[in-house]
Order: structure tokens, then sequence, then C-alpha cells
């Protein structure tokens, strides 16, 4: 079977008699980068066991790195070259990114690749020197081309995002739906497994896991203390402690795997493990007893699920009042790089934010599965099978050999 088999093309398709299933619907699974890659595979399930539908992955051309191509080859699925893939046609495109959805045909769902569209994001305005505002990523200008909604469905995780967007941009509230996290349901339906993913990482009984998370840019907590795991191993007692660095997929695919490591050297001689780029962050993060985190996503979900997190930024990062960053700043303890750790990882332990970040990171909890598959197959025509939504625990956390 060659590349082009399941795709509708406009000028017909020569290779199509060597397609064994024929008739099938064909959906284009847009992968830019590994953090949008890893939220659209929590949605590949819901197609599970169809054998009305095909797959097919592509990475755009305009922002592909290197190790994006090496996720999506690692899935195992047909993965067609950009510009192949934009002369096709398809029943539905899967997309967790804006980027690139007008140049490929058929219904589109996007999809946020975070803790949902209305979270901080550093973005700097132009002639705004040093000043950084939020970009909630549901302004007009981003969800609108020549007056045209870009997606036929744009998924929100809460119902504040559809108050948002009502003012933002109203055109696209028709095409709007809130379906919840569903990277939330699935690390939620995990926690069971805690003990599981402790011995997986072989983090023993008789300590503690210590998760360092870090989201990308200059602003992040790697960007501002270039000894971030330097300071929180020097602090800690290895005999009852493991550090993990959990480093946003950003990092590794700018700077390079042999780079990071390279900088972090002493670190890793001195016990540092690193979750390896695709690696699962939400099985770190139910193994883990303490975080240290920024304003990324993956802080906001270790709130939720009730881990005591203590905040490596500095104050100034422009917070969407009632987002979960927003109400993690204001409660949570600030990591004092000179500061003695354990009493700073005990003041954490106090704070109990979890109800009220999770009331904030899902306006429908342990039901987005069910509301996108429902989503999905509406946009492909098709009607709904009458199996049970698939839930199954997220994997183990990978990390890098030592």
């Amino acid at each position: 079977m060659t590349e082009s088999s399941w795709v509708r093309s406009p000028v017909g398709s020569p290779d199509r008699h060597w397609a064994t299933r024929k008739g099938v619907k064909s959906v284009l699974v847009m992968i830019p980068h590994i953090v949008a890659g890893n939220r659209l595979l929590d949605l590949l399930p819901l197609l599970d066991a169809d054998h009305r539908v095909q797959l097919i992955f592509t990475v755009p051309e305009w922002e592909s790195w290197r190790a994006t191509h090496d996720f999506v080859e690692a899935q195992g699925g047909i993965v067609l070259p950009w510009a192949q893939a934009r002369r096709g046609e398809y029943d539905l495109v899967l997309a967790a990114s804006q980027r690139g959805i007008d140049e490929v045909a058929g219904p589109v769902l996007l999809i946020p690749h975070g803790g949902g569209f209305g979270q901080y994001r550093p973005w700097r305005p132009p002639g705004a020197g040093h000043d950084w505002k939020p970009q909630i990523g549901l302004e007009a200008g981003q969800l609108l081309r020549e007056g045209r909604v870009r997606a036929d469905s744009i998924v929100l995780v809460h119902d504040r995002e559809m108050d948002v967007l009502a003012g933002t941009c109203p055109r696209a509230v028709p095409s709007a739906v809130v379906a919840g996290d569903i990277a939330l349901d699935r690390l939620t339906d995990s926690l069971p497994f805690r003990a599981h993913y402790r011995r997986g990482l072989g983090v023993s009984d008789d300590r503690r896991l210590v998760v360092v998370t870090s989201t990308w840019s200059d602003r992040s907590a790697f960007g501002r203390h270039h000894d971030l795991f330097e300071r929180v191993l020097a602090k800690l007692p290895p005999e009852h402690f493991r550090v993990l660095g959990v480093l946003h997929p950003q990092i590794w695919s700018h700077h390079s795997l042999w780079q990071v490591r390279a900088w972090l050297a002493d670190c890793l001689r001195s016990g540092l493990t690193l979750l390896r780029p695709e690696g699962s962050w939400r099985a770190a993060l139910i193994a883990a007893d303490h975080v240290i985190g920024d304003y990324g996503s993956v802080t906001g979900y270790a709130a939720g699920i009730g881990k005591p997190v203590l905040l490596a930024v500095d104050g100034t990062e422009p917070l969407l009042p009632g987002t979960p960053s927003a109400v993690i700043a204001e409660h949570a303890p600030r990591w004092t790089p000179g500061g003695s750790l354990l009493p700073q990882l005990s003041e954490a332990e106090s704070v109990d934010v979890a109800a009220r970040v999770r009331a904030l990171l899902s306006s429908r909890p342990g039901r987005a599965g069910a509301i996108l598959r429902t989503e999905m197959y509406r946009l492909l025509g098709l009607a709904e099978p009458a199996r049970a939504i698939p839930v199954s625990p997220v994997p183990m956390a990978e990390v890098l050999p030592c």
C-alpha cells in the first residue's frame, strides 16, 4: 500500500488499487511539535477498533524539528510529507495548534495542546520593550481568516473559556464546544496506579520523589535559573530523595538532547534523572511527592491532583485572573534558591488548592472522552460506535539512560 491510498485527492490517485480497505474515512493528524502530538495521542484511542477510519500523520514543515519527526515516526503510522498532505482532502483533521489548519482540506477539530486556551503563555507585543502579556489563543486574529472561522470545532476545556470567546471572537462561538480536559481525565484515571509508576522509576518506599518541571522560554524556571537542578540536588539528602527533571519538549527540540545533557552533566552524575522529551509527564506527576515548577501547564496539573507545589517563578508573569496559574501563584509558596529546601517543601505541603485548581482545569471532569468522540464522529459524518469509551492508564515515565 502507498502513502496516498487513503487520501481523497481532487485530481485522483493512481495508487488507490493497492489499498486493502477501501471506502474508509481519512483522518489527518497534524503534529507540528511534540506537545501537540502528546495531546492528540489522547484523542486517537477514541477511534480505536473502527474499521471505517484510517489515520494519517503529517509534520507541517513551517515549524518542524528533528525531534518532532522522530516522535511521529515512532507512532508507527503512515506519515505524509507536508507538501503531499496539503494536496489531499480529508474527512477529519485533528489539530492542537492553529498554525497550518488553513492549508489542508477537511473539517478541522482544534484542541488546545496545554491546559486549555485561556492560560498564560509568554508573549512580548511588538514595540512593547520588556513588557509581557498573556496570550490566550482565542483572539479573532487567531481564529478567523478573511472573516471565516478557521476550525469547524473549537474544543474548550472550561465554561470560562466560552465566556472569554464570546468577548474576543463572538463569530467563533457557534463552532465551540466545552469538552473538558482529556489529559486531566487520563491523569485522574491513572492515580490509583501510583505505586506502579514509582516502581517503574525505581523510587523505593523510603525515598521521596521531587519532580522539577520547567516550561520553555527565557522566562521559565530553567531559562532564568541555569543552576536550577544543581541547587535542588545540593539541598536534598540523596539517601532520602530522588530528583526527576521534566523539561518542556520545546527545550529539547530547540537545544537538542545532546546539549541539554551536556549542560546538566554534573547534575546527572550527582543523581539527577531526566524524563525523555516524549516521556509521560503525567506518570511522573502521579509518582511525585513534591513538585517544583513554574507557570507551565504541568505545574497546574500537579496542583490539580493534590501535589504540593513550590513555585520557581519571579512573580512578574502576567497571569490571567481566575486561571489555574493565577490561583497557584496566589497561594503556593515560592522557591527560594539560597534557602534550605526541606522547610520550603514542608511549607508547600500545608497549602491545599487542589479542589479549586481542578475545578478551573475542566468544566466537564471525566467526560472529555465521550464529548470528543461524539464531536469527531459528527464531523466525520459517521454513526458513533456503541462500544464504551476506552479508558487506559497513562504510559510509564520513560527516562533518559544514565
